[in-house]
């Protein structure tokens, strides 16, 4: 996999290792189509040297399901509810309208 990404200003187009995060004007290729691109007439097509890789490595799938595993917690804080709780009060095709449950009142809080 690599990433193409495109300096308008420049004119040119740089393809280098797979980028680790989005950004405007970047786009993920296969090999196969990384081979085949060229950058249009008048634009500088720059190719930087990418790491061959197999597979990958053991630390790298641990911490995609790390990563993956933290996303889908429920993040509620303190006067915050779950994800997902609340009372249906409409619905347009497969969206739902959720209006909050009241907080309950702890004691000692008014």
């Amino acid at each position: 996999m690599f990433t193409l990404t495109y300096v308008y200003r420049d004119s040119t187009a740089v393809l280098g290792p797979l980028a680790t995060y989005a950004e405007p004007h970047c786009y993920d290729l296969c090999a196969e189509h990384s081979e085949r691109l060229t950058a249009p007439m008048g634009w500088e097509l720059v190719r930087l040297p990418v790491e061959e890789e197999s597979e990958p490595s053991t630390d790298d799938l641990e911490a995609l399901a790390d990563a993956v595993r933290e996303a889908a917690k429920p993040t509620a804080g303190p006067g915050q509810e779950p994800v997902g709780q609340g009372t249906e009060v409409g619905r347009r095709g497969h969206l739902r309208v959720l209006r909050s449950e009241p907080a309950a009142t702890q004691p000692g809080q008014e």
